[in-house]
């Protein structure tokens, strides 16, 4: 199993990005795939979840509102929507992906991820 984001760049404070996550080698419609962000100096934060079985989404509360976690089935892709980003969204982004379907209160545990992407840096110029 592999996965591989993209779309990370510079933008502007109030700007937006679209960040992708492809997988490969395995199907997740009934699991939970994740996007987690790291910043310099920083340990790695939840961003938000997708769980697949209901569509269930969850996010971290700094980015509620502003980001949004979609995914598409035929293509393997889950998608995080970034807008009014803030500079203090700047991070590398990694997406994450497990095969089942995680309980609400576990969605924001790294430990509860089996597969990891290689990151893409995020950067908000204020």
């Amino acid at each position: 199993v592999q996965l591989q984001a993209c779309g990370g760049g510079l933008v502007r404070t109030g700007g937006s990005l679209r960040l992708s996550c492809a997988t490969s080698g395995g199907t997740f419609r009934t699991g939970t795939m994740a996007w987690f962000r790291q910043a310099s100096g920083k340990e790695r934060e939840f961003v938000g979840a997708l769980r697949g079985q209901d569509r269930k989404t969850v996010y971290e509360g700094s980015v509620k509102g502003r980001f949004t976690i979609s995914g598409d089935n035929a293509k393997n892709t889950v998608y995080l929507q970034m807008n009014s980003l803030k500079p203090e969204d700047t991070a590398v982004y990694f997406c994450a992906a497990t095969q089942r379907s995680l309980i609400l209160s576990s969605l924001g545990s790294d430990l509860r991820y089996d597969y990891w992407g290689q990151g893409t840096e995020v950067t908000v110029s204020s």
